[in-house]
């Protein structure tokens, strides 16, 4: 059967540096931080003590007050996200059929912050003083089965959990949904809130995290070789995606179309990946192939870059692989220099950045990138510090996460 064409028609996000995704672009293209310290619990004690906070986040602005109180954070990220991407998007369920529209999103770590409170609580005052909304709140699928709700979505919705790919892959599964004709309309994305007083402990404690507590702006430097790990952030990005047809029928406004998506494993080690990049150049094989095009026709790759010593290095091979003397000529960036790493949102939020991309004919670039790391190629061009005009009519976009798990999505101009 082929396949039904797949663009994208409403855009939404929730991120340390902004709340819209067009405020998000113009920060990234300013080259402005969103890493800060954190207050919202008391870091003293730890050798990280910043990150990429949403501080002065309301969600009764999307959300009914009583309704928000039964979802953790990652939710209501996720539920201000979408209400963003469907205003924009123009729809009306009431004018659709229902059972042809569904969500799936994605966290690596769901509601992490639920399960601390009522452990505390617990441990505090006994078991009897669970709250019965707990399930609700701390469950990876209450992102997605909380959007359906408000909607009224009767068609495919679940959640994707796999790490720092989580995003990426639940976007993939939708467009597969709609390209494959099980679907018209879906709302697809990433959320996660995991910057919490355990999710901050167990990631210093991996010896994942940049330890820059002096000048946290700084602290994400993918591709740099004074780089010394990623900043854990929070966020949510969420995305419209309908048949082609149907959305012009209807004069919605298209944004992009979504050609491709691959997804592999590199079955290597639960954190590290392949040091040669073999997981993910197969991966961005799948997707090419998938959107039946050529390496030579993407005019931009947002990277998965992290700013780990061996994420950036295994990407940067893995883009050589695959892109051969083209990898020269491809401007490669990572928005996580100003945003920080928001694991399960971050191929989401990242695959809003390639759409605006296309739109502007604007990259924003990789931030405190001073010093290339000639391991990660000093002859690649990473777009260092300042942003550039460039007309981009493909983009590709990578997320790599814990336990080996590989996505790609390819995006193009309509």
């Amino acid at each position: 059967m082929s396949k039904r064409r797949v663009v994208i028609t409403g855009l939404g996000c929730v991120t340390a540096l902004a709340e819209s995704a067009d405020e998000l672009f113009t920060a990234l293209c300013e080259g402005k931080s969103g890493i800060s310290n954190i207050e919202s619990f008391d870091t003293s004690a730890y050798p990280v003590r910043f990150g990429g906070e949403v501080k002065n986040f309301d969600v009764t602005k999307y959300v009914d007050k009583r309704q928000s109180k039964r979802m953790d954070r990652f939710t209501q990220f996720a539920m201000a996200a979408a209400s963003q991407a469907l205003n924009d998007s123009g729809l009306d369920f009431s004018k659709e059929d229902v059972f042809r529209a569904g969500a799936i999103v994605g966290t690596g770590i769901g509601g992490i912050k639920e399960i601390e409170d009522q452990h505390l609580k617990i441990l505090e005052k006994g078991p009897s003083k669970a709250s019965p909304f707990g399930v609700v709140r701390l469950m990876a699928n209450a992102a997605s089965g909380n959007i359906a709700i408000r909607y009224g979505l009767r068609g495919p919705t679940f959640c994707v959990v796999s790490a720092c790919a989580s995003g990426t892959h639940a976007i993939g599964e939708a467009f597969l949904n709609v390209a494959g004709g099980r679907s018209d309309i879906m709302i697809t994305g990433g959320a996660e809130a995991a910057l919490t007083p355990i999710g901050l402990a167990s990631f210093c404690a991996a010896r994942s995290l940049s330890t820059r507590n002096d000048n946290p702006q700084v602290a994400s430097r993918p591709f740099d070789r004074d780089r010394d790990g990623f900043v854990l952030s929070e966020g949510a990005g969420i995305l419209v995606l309908e048949e082609e047809g149907r959305a012009k029928k209807r004069g919605a406004h298209i944004y992009a179309e979504l050609l491709g998506y691959g997804a592999t494993d590199d079955g290597y080690h639960i954190t590290a990946p392949l040091p040669d990049g073999d997981g993910a150049a197969a991966t961005m094989k799948l997707a090419l192939a998938d959107a039946n095009l050529p390496p030579e026709k993407i005019d931009y790759i947002n990277a998965h870059g992290t700013g780990t010593k061996l994420n950036d290095v295994a990407e940067s091979a893995a883009i050589k692989k695959i892109f051969g003397e083209h990898a020269y000529k491809t401007p490669v960036t990572s928005t996580k220099s100003c945003l920080g790493h928001l694991l399960g949102a971050s191929g989401a939020v990242e695959l809003i950045v390639c759409v605006k991309v296309i739109n502007e004919s604007v990259i924003p670039p990789t931030t405190n990138l001073e010093n290339q790391d000639e391991q990660c190629d000093l002859k690649m061009d990473y777009v260092p510090l300042t942003a550039r005009q460039a007309k981009v009519n493909i983009a590709l976009s990578n997320s790599f996460g814990f336990g080996g798990h590989n996505a790609c999505l390819v995006v193009g101009k309509v």
